[in-house]
Order: structure tokens, then C-alpha cells, then sequence
């Protein structure tokens, strides 16, 4: 029955993240650490990388550390934090850079309303240019609205 309990925090941790994302992006990203987001909410950045894939890093850090003691001195249920924020580092990756962004070309004509509804909350959100003024702070549970339009 342990399992059932690893796979709920698992699950737990990566709805979780949503919020944690929510918040990191409104108040970090957009606040004192503008100057790594910046350039990400500039028009057709002609880069392969931008400072803002730095956030990978920062969101990775915990993930490690918490596989790392989730296996000291036995599998923990630290291990399993660090497997949900993993799993929704995956899902960020997927529709932020794949989906929304189109840095790899691999959902350029879906169809899927849900999916459709994320690239419209997110196109809002990057219409403004600066970091004041921002909308849409999440990643995967975006307002009714962005769904029906």
C-alpha cells in the first residue's frame, strides 16, 4: 500500500507545481529576477537559448536534491517530490516550449481545444512586452475564458 501513497504525493507535488509556477513567474520572474525573463518576452528572439531556459536549472536543483535524499538511507517520499516536480518540469517543457513556443515543431497544427486554450492564454500573457501589466501567469490550468474563445 506504500506504493499508493508515493504515487499520490507524486501526483500531489506536480498539481502543486502549477501554483509554485503561478507565483515564481508573476513574483520572481516578473519581479527581481526580470532581468533572466526579459528577453523571452521579446519579439522573434533569434537565439537557440535565452537566459530565461536558466529557470530549468533553478527548477531542477530541488528536483536532484530531492531524488538524491529520497534514496538515503531508503526509498522516501522525498524521492517522489522530486519525481513530481520532474514530471512537471516535462509537462512545462512540452507546452511552453513545444506547444506554445514552437522551439521543436512537433504539435504545430493540433487541434485540441485544451491545448489551444494554453497557446491563447500564453500569446495574452506575452502581448505585454514589459514585466508589468502581465496576465496568465500558469502554465496548464489557464481561465474558462481562454477555452471558449
Amino acid at each position: 500500500m506504500e506504493y499508493l501513497l508515493f504515487i499520490g504525493i507524486t501526483i500531489a507535488t506536480f498539481i502543486t507545481m502549477e501554483g509554485v509556477t503561478w507565483c515564481t513567474h508573476k513574483f520572481v520572474m516578473h519581479g527581481f529576477l526580470w532581468y533572466l525573463h526579459e528577453d523571452h518576452h521579446q519579439p522573434k528572439y533569434q537565439n537557440i537559448l535565452e537566459k530565461n531556459d536558466a529557470f530549468f536549472v533553478i527548477f531542477a536543483i530541488p528536483s536532484i536534491a530531492l531524488f538524491y535524499y529520497g534514496l538515503e538511507p531508503v526509498l522516501n517520499f522525498k524521492f517522489f517530490i522530486g519525481l513530481g516536480i520532474l514530471l512537471y518540469g516535462i509537462a512545462y517543457f512540452l507546452v511552453h516550449d513545444v506547444l506554445i513556443h514552437q522551439r521543436f515543431k512537433w504539435f504545430k497544427h493540433t487541434k485540441n481545444k485544451y491545448l489551444i486554450g494554453l497557446r491563447k492564454a500564453h500569446k495574452i500573457h506575452h502581448k505585454h512586452l514589459g514585466k508589468e501589466h502581465g496576465e496568465c501567469f500558469g502554465m496548464l490550468f489557464v481561465p474558462k475564458k481562454y477555452f471558449s474563445m
